[in-house]
């Protein structure tokens, strides 16, 4: 099952049900009003919204499907209860870590890092990032993440991903001329992540076929800088901290609310060949070869590019496609005449 929130002027969003291919959508006003309310009574609308979708993927028609356009879309929990941020793929933090001069936590390979973070204001897949000033060294983090229904305090690793609810595509932008000073300060990461994007639907586990084996995805993760491709690492391989672990992990002194977002941190490989989900990753590993110039860092005007696809070549979740831009001078996500025509959609629909 493919879920989205419709930007429709409040804070949440209009739960949608998406066509597996992604060309379909329908507002879900019969079932429940956003994803969030159908996350606090899954059992209930999970089979109600399952109706929904086997229609979606038989040839929609009538007034209340419309074609699916990803510029409407918010983040699929445009905000959320909570966000967790993990560091499951250790050779991402090591060759951080190196770059740095910093060694890595004795306990490193033994418990995941979590961080919790901002998530009050999430972006959508086709929202600009809008900064200040270019100086920031504003990169990106490509990386999966996952939202959970409600978990109990120190659910066992066997049972844990019994609560995984939906998946998700995640940037996670960093300013990282801050991350420095921050660590030093021992307080953790608070002005240098600056906002967190996500994919244009989040998807139910099965969506992913044999590729979910029940504690990690097994395909490659996407990144794009101006259509050049960063990395393409796997995303089930080298893969230190599961999802699984992720959340007995995150419940094991409280328990996590319905709605709850943990992400993977950049999936990385240490095969290099495979490149990177990270601007900063790859001047690590350019850095370890005496590289003369490193690769800069995003200004105005970048764009950058996160998807990931299944065994067909087709698009699981749509594509972020995000652009930085100056702050006050971004661009509206989507124009007058797109959002009266969808309002008819809708209005008709309802």
């Amino acid at each position: 099952m493919k879920l989205a929130s419709l930007k429709n002027g409040t804070r949440d969003g209009a739960l949608c049900v998406v066509s597996r291919n992604l060309k379909f959508a329908t507002v879900a006003y019969d079932v429940t009003p956003t994803l969030q309310a159908a996350l606090d009574d899954w059992d209930y609308s999970a089979p109600l919204l399952g109706t929904l979708y086997e229609e979606a993927n038989r040839q929609p028609h009538g007034s209340r499907w419309f074609e699916l356009d990803t510029a409407q879309l918010a983040a699929p929990l445009p905000r959320a209860f909570q966000w967790i941020g993990a560091s499951a793929y250790t050779s991402h933090m090591e060759r951080l870590r190196t770059a740095r001069g910093m060694a890595m936590p004795e306990d490193s390979r033994k418990e995941p890092w979590l961080l919790q973070g901002r998530s009050d204001t999430l972006l959508g897949a086709r929202d600009d990032i809008a900064i200040e000033s270019a100086d920031v060294g504003l990169d990106l983090e490509a990386e999966i993440a996952i939202i959970t229904g409600d978990v109990p305090q120190g659910v066992k690793r066997e049972k844990a991903s019994e609560h995984i609810r939906l998946f998700m595509l995640a940037n996670d932008w960093t300013a990282r001329e801050l991350v420095s000073s921050e660590l030093t300060r021992g307080a953790g990461l608070f002005h240098s992540k600056l906002a967190l994007a996500f994919s244009p639907v989040a998807i139910t586990p099965d969506e992913f076929g044999a590729a979910w084996d029940g504690r990690r995805v097994r395909l490659a993760l996407e990144a794009r800088v101006n259509d050049a491709m960063l990395g393409a690492p796997h995303a089930g391989s080298d893969m230190q901290f599961d999802f699984s672990t992720l959340i007995a992990a995150a419940a094991r002194m409280h328990p996590l609310s319905a709605g709850t977002i943990i992400g993977s941190g950049a999936v990385s490989n240490r095969d290099v060949s495979v490149g990177v989900c990270s601007i900063a990753e790859k001047r690590a590993l350019e850095q370890s070869r005496k590289a003369e110039d490193l690769t800069p860092f995003l200004g105005f005007g970048d764009r950058v590019g996160i998807d990931m696809r299944d065994a067909s070549d087709d698009s699981l979740f749509g594509r972020i496609e995000q652009c930085v831009v100056q702050r006050d001078a971004r661009r509206k996500p989507v124009d007058e005449a797109g959002n009266s025509e969808l309002s008819a959609v809708i209005d008709a629909a309802i």
